[in-house]
């Protein structure tokens, strides 16, 4: 059995689709990030960062238990655990590319762009516009990698596919616009395609049956922004 703790963001997303996409048993915890509850310490015994998602596999290699943290750590191992969604041998070197890509890429520019142009001071428009063409510029080049192609890596779903989804499912609220996907019409492809995959569903049926704090709020902006506020 695999504990999943989770929140209804893109990195948890992505090892939810896994999980069900594998059909492997695993019960989902929630962590309310919102209340900070993944700076509690009972949590910062599985993943010292303090974010989510992290798992405990109870049928790990490593003993007893086995603690995984950070989305595409846990891709990896569970994709290492199963033998399933990592292509083939000779799709590794691709695949460890494009994993990353997404991981040190869109990750962390989606995720600032978001963070400067949604909870920021305002007047910071140098950052927004930074971040903002950044994540333009990353879909730019997965937009012409799918160019003619189902998937991501090699003839096969991936770990890359699911990891690109649970980004790409964010692109409205990265640029502000509803629409903003249809700038890319081979990501549009893709993500119609996945939208049609039953496990991507199941996920979006998980992500609501928690009731998440949605307040922005002082204990909110405390535990997501810490750095903000003097100690």
């Amino acid at each position: 059995m695999i504990r999943f703790y989770f929140h209804p963001t893109p990195n948890p997303a992505k090892v939810a689709l896994f999980l069900e996409e594998a059909g492997l048993p695993y019960e989902a915890i929630p962590v309310d990030t919102r209340k900070g509850e993944q700076h509690a310490a009972w949590f910062l015994k599985i993943n010292p960062n303090g974010k989510v998602p992290a798992i405990v596999d109870t049928n790990g290699p490593g003993g007893p238990e086995t603690q995984v943290f950070d989305s595409t750590a846990i891709l990896l191992y569970l994709g290492e655990k199963t033998g399933q969604f990592l292509g083939t041998d000779a799709d590794r070197p691709e695949l460890l590319s494009w994993l990353m890509l997404v991981a040190t890429g869109i990750g962390p520019y989606f995720g600032q762009a978001v963070h400067f142009q949604y909870a920021a001071p305002e007047g910071l428009d140098y950052a927004i516009n930074r971040y903002r063409r950044e994540a333009e510029r990353h879909l730019q080049i997965l937009d012409d990698r799918m160019k003619d192609r189902t998937f991501f890596v090699g003839e096969s779903y991936t770990i890359v596919d699911m990891s690109a989804w649970g980004w790409l499912d964010r692109v409205p609220r990265v640029l502000k616009d509803d629409r903003a996907l249809a700038r890319w019409p081979n990501l549009t492809a893709f993500m119609t395609r996945m939208a049609g995959r039953p496990a991507v569903g199941r996920v979006g049926t998980l992500m609501t049956t928690h009731d998440f704090k949605t307040e922005m709020d002082e204990q909110a902006r405390r535990a997501l922004f810490p750095s903000n506020f003097p100690l």
